[in-house]
């Protein structure tokens, strides 16, 4: 829709856009002193000159968004978008997520809030958090950020993973720092660097210890609410103004440990809203279903008792194969149904994954092609721009 009653010679549009991306627009437009309706009409300009094929957004539980472009300008972009058979939301959507990834905001618009902080998470085990938090990592450290992941699974895989030998069960760790037994040791003597060129010194990973399984029954006993559920925070503020995202590889939770880790994700006063937040990932079956409400469940209850903002950021369906029949494919048809949180990325199930495990390597090292290796890629943009 197209109403021309603007003084400044401009048209009001309407087209629906995802509330997460229309969010993000504001923000970074903000950040970069730029009228919100200035950065789409940029977003729009460059899309139209790219001739280049563009990669799809999800605009599942799209609202209508409503700006001014130039006279005329709303006109060629619909017939753009037509001769490139793109529907005129999809075509929008492209164009601001090509525009955020152009515009990264700087460590300096972060530093009053601490680094973005990304919780990943779901209380099933087996539907591949660790390599999730793995790939995302890797792929927000490629883009020149610095990355700390945290192992903070007791079962140690993204340590083992990356190439690490876990720290051992009488060795300080998160764990104990966090339950006040091992204070002597500095935290940044347990944080190792992931080599590779790709990331350039950039990524780093801060070891699990099985240590870990003790944290939900001795937390139990900690005395006082916001004492139990901030001591990850109050450990990792050391390391903070040394990153610029950090990324909580989660344990297959429900206890203190996962309430521990949604409040660090939780939106800091004066932080941009769905910046920090929680990454749910799932497969396209049944169980991933349930597990997912005890999650909410869970997010519910912390976040009412505590007053918490915490931004669910979206769903990953991991390990997909549509050859698994009408289950798979209906079951990922679901969590798009959902709309919020939004499906941001679907990854398939392939080898590549697996042989970088058995190898000790980094996805995006071992297999930099891959189509895994791509939807990893655009899972960051899609997460930060």
């Amino acid at each position: 829709m197209t109403v021309k009653d603007d003084p400044m010679g401009r048209e009001k549009v309407a087209i629906k856009l995802p509330a997460v991306l229309r969010q993000r627009i504001k923000v970074r437009a903000a950040q970069l002193g730029m009228d919100m309706q200035d950065a789409v009409t940029e977003a729009i300009q460059a899309w139209m000159a790219d001739g280049a094929e563009h990669p799809l957004v999800e605009t599942s539980g799209a609202a209508n968004f409503t700006t001014h472009l130039p006279e005329g300008m709303n006109e060629e972009f619909r017939k753009v978008a037509k001769s490139r058979k793109a529907a005129l939301n999809q075509a929008l959507a492209q164009a601001l997520t090509e525009w955020l990834r152009d515009r990264p905001a700087s460590h300096r618009q972060r530093e009053a809030t601490g680094p973005v902080r990304l919780i990943v998470c779901n209380q099933k085990g087996g539907v591949g958090k660790t390599a999730i938090s793995a790939g995302l990592a890797e792929s927000i450290a490629e883009r020149d950020a610095r990355v700390l992941l945290i192992d903070f699974d007791p079962q140690c895989h993204l340590t083992s993973q990356l190439g690490f030998k876990p720290l051992g069960i009488d060795d300080p760790s998160l764990a104990k720092r966090m339950l006040g037994e091992e204070k002597r040791v500095d935290l940044r003597s347990l944080v190792v660097p992931v080599e590779s060129e790709l990331f350039g010194g950039r990524l780093h990973l801060l070891k699990g210890s099985p240590y870990a399984f003790l944290l939900d029954a001795k937390l139990a006993t900690a005395p006082g609410l916001r004492v139990r559920e901030t001591a990850l925070e109050r450990e990792l503020m050391a390391l903070e103004e040394e990153y610029d995202y950090v990324i909580v590889d989660c344990p297959p939770s429900l206890g203190y440990t996962m309430d521990n880790a949604l409040y660090y994700g939780r939106t800091r006063d004066g932080e941009d809203a769905d910046s920090s937040g929680v990454l749910i990932v799932v497969q396209a079956e049944d169980s991933s279903a349930d597990a997912y409400e005890l999650l909410m469940t869970q997010i519910s209850a912390i976040t009412g008792d505590m007053d918490l903002r915490l931004a669910l950021l979206g769903i990953v369906v991991n390990l997909y194969d549509s050859r698994r029949g009408y289950i798979a494919t209906s079951s990922l048809q679901g969590w798009r149904d959902l709309g919020t949180p939004p499906v941001l990325g679907v990854i398939p199930d392939l080898k590549e994954q697996r042989e970088a495990v058995r190898v000790k390597q980094p996805l995006l090292e071992y297999a930099p092609e891959s189509e895994q290796a791509s939807c990893m890629r655009e899972l960051a943009r899609r997460l930060v721009g």
